[in-house]
């Protein structure tokens, strides 16, 4: 399978017609195996590939505390830490866009399996230009 940590190719040209409002759209976070397919091609939420454990629900969880920044010639946009209160195993999640029919908008790849048995905690980059986990400069 495929995993390739971007934002996906769907989602730049979306955020240039103006159907993405990451501020007030729903966003949620799901995470997947090491069999998921998820690059960017990736255009919208999948279950193909989506982990299950015990305290996992299909979808993931709500993004929360979305912050958009910018600096020089770079936006960026901050999430707080993502916990899931799930016995799991994880090599990758997909951040998408519930309120724009399930859009995807990036792929966060782990490097390798993480295994959780009671939470799943993704801990977010920095939020600073040259960190953060959504960024796009000139």
């Amino acid at each position: 399978m495929s995993i390739l940590q971007t934002q996906t190719t769907s989602f730049k040209t979306e955020l240039y017609t103006g159907v993405h409002n990451l501020l007030t759209n729903t966003l949620y976070i799901a995470l997947y195996t090491a069999n998921a397919n998820l690059n960017e091609t990736t255009t919208v939420y999948t279950t193909d590939g989506e982990v299950s454990g015990t305290g996992y629900s299909p979808g993931g969880v709500l993004l929360t505390g979305v912050t958009i920044n910018s600096s020089g010639f770079t936006a960026y946009v901050d999430f707080a830490d993502v916990v899931f209160n799930a016995s799991v195993t994880a090599r990758c999640a997909l951040i998408y866009n519930v309120t724009q029919g399930n859009k995807s908008i990036a792929v966060l790849d782990f490097g390798s399996d993480k295994t959780s048995t009671t939470t799943f905690t993704i801990t977010m980059p920095a939020n600073t230009a040259s960190a953060a986990l959504i960024r796009s400069s000139n």
